[in-house]
């Protein structure tokens, strides 16, 4: 009888065995160290995790970042005893990562070594973070003069992508935002094609047009920066990452919705220089100004601004916040998300899914003894309920609420449960507004005003209580043209329009008789604090802004 011998399969069963030998061995020793095992060879490696160490010091220390969520990273060895491992983990740390060990095998570690060849634009793409060199942005900026200019170069980079990696294609989306100073930037896929906006104050313009495949590289390589799942498709998922240039670092917050075709992408931009607008640089008007600077130093009472998504509500706040700053002074906010970080400030953000929403968020703020307290939305009962009592036992609170004027604060919180009876004493002052455009300085045009325009433009200069607020020329107004220093849209930046109600005697009275929103106007206008529509035509005919922008934003009556 002949026995036959396959030498390659044994080999092979063999190999198996000392694969299998060296993961139960790995187990074992992260068991007796009180650490995670993890099989590399089973699991995806991360490549912006990747990038934390360079490659010759992860061989030299046998070490590798394999997992980044967040700031969340696992760090993989093979000896939890290294000595070279705390030095690695305090310089993770101070970069402000929070540092996870996790005892592997040798093949998994070579495996994750490995990985290191596919790595492209090392020195450009980091974890959370998105480098962009400031001679690229530069060179881009320069290149840069109309969106006609961004939509080109944009395009033809697109066109070239088979000659590029597709980090350099995102660094161009980005740069070309950053460029034209835009707030948002959509990427939209429809059935053949996928739309490329960006939203530049306030309005979306198109860019540019690309194909499904380049999209799919861009989901996934933007799902990587911001920390997001890879395999969810199905449900909306929310990050963000930083994009490193010379003068600081820019958050962007990532948002993933799935659509009809697949998924919609939206980047906001968030710029730490756009809130650092002074208080007395947003345009408020003087007397509105005059009463906030009082009320905002008040030491209880709640402060209340409203508006629709997009009308600087936040930013209005954080000024707030910064104006009363002091080392006197303990200041916790609220927020969903945290969109801007404020030095000496304690900054909270709400978490659904583990159950910190703002009404527990101000619960547990309350027990850390806070003076002022900023609460980024009230939009429940709860929340609604705990913000007056705080304002009502010695606190100072602002926060946000979702109507369409500041009379409609009133009637909306008595509509979430608040007792109309204690609103006049817990409400110092409700805000609302609105951002406009502001007209470019370098090409804006003076127009005279049609007949129909005078009619509408005198009817609210009417109402205006004190007179001196209006500019002496009624008979002409400017309009947007065009040209190089704007982007040939005729217009750079935005302003606020604003209108307030301090809460006084009259409106105590209104809210007692009436939850009437057009009721607590009326008591109102004996303040003599303007309205939208009249702070509105007042920055039309001192030139600030257009009569078209304005009646964009606002219904004037």
């Amino acid at each position: 009888m002949t026995i036959s011998f396959d030498e390659e399969k044994q080999d092979k069963k063999l190999g198996e065995f000392r694969k299998k030998e060296e993961e139960d061995l790995a187990q074992i020793v992260a068991h007796r160290n009180g650490l995670e095992y993890a099989n590399l060879t089973l699991i995806p490696i991360n490549m912006d995790a990747l990038r934390l160490i360079p490659e010759k010091e992860a061989r030299e220390a046998k070490v590798a970042t394999t997992s980044l969520v967040g700031k969340k990273v696992k760090l993989a060895v093979t000896s939890p005893t290294n000595e070279k491992i705390p030095e690695l983990v305090d310089g993770l740390t101070r970069k402000g990562f929070e540092v996870t060990i996790v005892v592997v095998s040798t093949a998994s570690l070579e495996k994750a070594w490995g990985r290191y060849s596919d790595l492209s634009f090392s020195t450009e793409s980091k974890a959370g973070a998105f480098d962009i060199s400031s001679h690229d942005l530069s060179t881009f900026i320069e290149q840069v003069k109309t969106i006609e200019d961004v939509q080109k170069i944009i395009g033809e980079i697109i066109k070239l992508k088979k000659g590029l990696r597709i980090s350099k294609i995102l660094e161009i989306v980005l740069s070309g935002a950053l460029s034209i100073k835009a707030s948002d930037i959509h990427i939209e896929p429809e059935e053949k094609y996928v739309r490329l906006r960006y939203r530049l104050d306030g309005v979306l313009t198109n860019i540019v047009d690309f194909d499904l495949e380049t999209y799919g590289l861009l989901l996934s390589r933007i799902k990587l920066l911001s920390g997001l799942k890879l395999n969810v498709k199905s449900e909306a998922q929310d990050g963000r990452f930083s994009i490193k240039i010379s003068d600081g670092d820019i958050e962007i917050r990532t948002s993933i919705l799935p659509g009809a075709y697949s998924e919609s992408i939206v980047l906001r931009i968030l710029n730490p220089k756009s809130i650092q607008v002074p208080l007395e640089e947003l345009g408020i008007p003087q007397k509105l100004l005059s009463v906030i600077l009082k009320q905002i130093t008040r030491p209880n009472g709640m402060i209340l601004t409203t508006g629709p998504t997009g009308s600087g509500k936040t930013t209005t706040l954080y000024a707030f916040l910064k104006k009363i700053h002091s080392p006197d002074v303990k200041i916790i906010t609220i927020e969903d998300p945290i969109e801007y970080h404020l030095p000496g400030i304690v900054q909270t953000q709400v978490e659904s899914e583990k159950n910190y929403t703002f009404s527990e968020g101000l619960r547990s703020t309350l027990r850390q003894d806070p003076d002022v307290i900023m609460i980024g939305e009230i939009r429940d009962n709860e929340t609604a309920q705990i913000a007056v009592n705080s304002s009502l036992t010695g606190h100072l609170v602002f926060s946000t609420l979702h109507t369409n004027s500041a009379a409609g604060s009133f009637p909306r919180l008595i509509d979430l449960g608040v007792n109309p009876r204690i609103i006049s004493s817990a409400i110092n002052i409700t805000l609302a507004q609105r951002l406009v455009r502001k007209l470019c300085p370098h090409c804006k045009q003076k127009v005279e005003m049609t007949a129909e325009e005078k009619t509408k433009i005198e009817s609210i200069l009417n109402s205006i209580t004190d007179k001196n607020e209006i500019p002496a020329e009624h008979a002409s107004r400017f309009k947007p043209v065009g040209c190089e220093k704007c982007h040939m849209t005729g217009y750079i930046g935005r302003i606020g329009i604003y209108e307030g109600i301090l809460t006084d005697e009259n409106i105590n009275k209104a809210i007692e008789y009436s939850t009437s929103e057009a009721d607590i106007q009326k008591a109102a206008s004996t303040q003599g604090i303007l309205t939208m529509s009249q702070d509105g035509i007042i920055k039309v005919l001192s030139g600030t802004t257009s009569l078209e922008e304005l009646e964009r934003v606002i219904d004037l009556k």
